[in-house]
């Protein structure tokens, strides 16, 4: 099945979102509905079974009070929600309300196979193929799939020979399933922090990372240290150099549950281990710790692999960016991705790729009259 839509975007998340409420704002309409030839037309294509992107996935203790501040969508403000709720129930529940609110024309669950280029004109269509869609021909394509699915997964001699449990941040519950365990938590950054004070509460835990962690001792503050992360950030992609996580730029706050960990002792940090074996990790001193389950608290990489085909990286391994525009590629916005990461940063994001695709991509074609056949 072959469709058309002047835009598509990718993902439905805060960022998606935020995409197809200025695309609607706009006057662009729903691309599964009869439309006029001239009108100008968008689609979301969707990975998940239901509203809400990554936050429906996150482990039940991670409550709203625990949670880096959760933005208003644009044109419809969150309702009042009870900072004692899991995330994981409050956030789609806003989205939910959300989609409805406006009518987005959002297809799910469906993931994006590939994109590429319907011929080698630099102002042609883009073909984006789908495993349950078919193909959409597009103009332009906005992504913003985020990261969740594209676990980091460090490869470490011995891994398979484990006779435990492992299992990455993704795949985290609650920490009732390691309750009088001996459990390895790997990794410095925030959820790493939030599972170890956890999953401490119930059993015994050794906590390993590649460098020290630092904590700030005078906390985050968006004033100052966002402003700072945020221009890091934006170095990095405009010079198309791979983005690292949000602790990478920012250290470390101290957070209630990174304090609830430290004064339990729990906050203990060790050197990488060497290898896993059968029965636990070798410490780089060479003894051997006997460990239940190996909790890999490791990040997550930009979840763009559909995009391949367009060769979009460059010699430094990232995907230089303009704004929201990929540098090379004018057809295609990243958004919720690197500087934009954020909530509040995913919402201007979807404003900026939407005026910018309209101004540069979208209106100069409108102006062109069809060539003679």
């Amino acid at each position: 099945m072959n469709r058309i839509a002047t835009v598509v975007v990718i993902g439905a998340g805060q960022a998606g979102l935020s995409a197809a409420f200025h695309l609607r704002r706009r006057g662009f309409v729903s691309a599964l509905d009869p439309a006029t030839p001239d009108a100008r037309t968008f689609v979301v294509l969707d990975a998940d079974a239901a509203p809400g992107g990554a936050w429906q996935h996150r482990w039940e203790s991670l409550h709203m009070n625990t949670v880096n501040g959760i933005f208003d969508l644009p044109g419809l403000p969150k309702p009042p929600i009870d900072a004692d709720e899991p995330s994981r129930e409050a956030v789609p529940r806003y989205f939910a309300a959300y989609e409805e609110e406006f009518g987005f024309p959002i297809l799910r669950p469906v993931r994006v196979t590939a994109v590429k280029r319907a011929d080698e004109r630099p102002d042609g269509d883009l073909i984006v193929e789908t495993d349950t869609e078919g193909t959409w021909r597009t103009r332009a394509v906005i992504n913003a799939t985020g990261t969740w699915t594209s676990p980091r997964l460090p490869a470490y001699p011995g891994a398979s020979s484990f006779r435990g449990r492992q299992l990455h941040t993704r795949d985290y519950v609650s920490n009732t399933e390691f309750a009088g365990q001996r459990v390895a938590i790997v990794g410095g950054g925030i959820s790493a922090v939030q599972q170890l004070e956890e999953i401490s509460r119930v059993a015994t835990t050794f906590w390993y990372t590649r460098r020290e962690p630092v904590f700030l001792e005078g906390g985050f503050q968006p004033e100052t240290t966002g402003r700072t992360t945020i221009a890091k950030v934006v170095a990095d992609v405009e010079a198309g150099r791979p983005t690292g996580s949000v602790v990478s730029y920012t250290g470390l706050g101290w957070s209630d549950y990174a304090i609830a960990a430290r004064d339990r002792g729990a906050l203990e940090r060790r050197p990488m281990f060497t290898a896993i074996e059968p029965n636990g990790v070798r410490e780089a001193d060479g003894t051997l710790t006997e460990v239940d389950a190996i909790l890999w608290a490791t990040g997550f990489t930009a979840a763009l692999s559909h995009l391949d085909p367009l060769g979009l990286r460059g010699p430094l391994g990232g995907i230089r960016l303009e704004g929201t525009r990929v540098g090379d590629e004018p057809r295609v916005h990243l958004i919720g991705f690197g500087p934009s990461q954020s909530t509040v940063g995913a919402n201007r994001a979807g404003r900026e790729a939407v005026g910018t695709l309209v101004r540069t991509v979208i209106a100069p074609r409108d102006a062109t009259p069809p060539k003679a056949g």
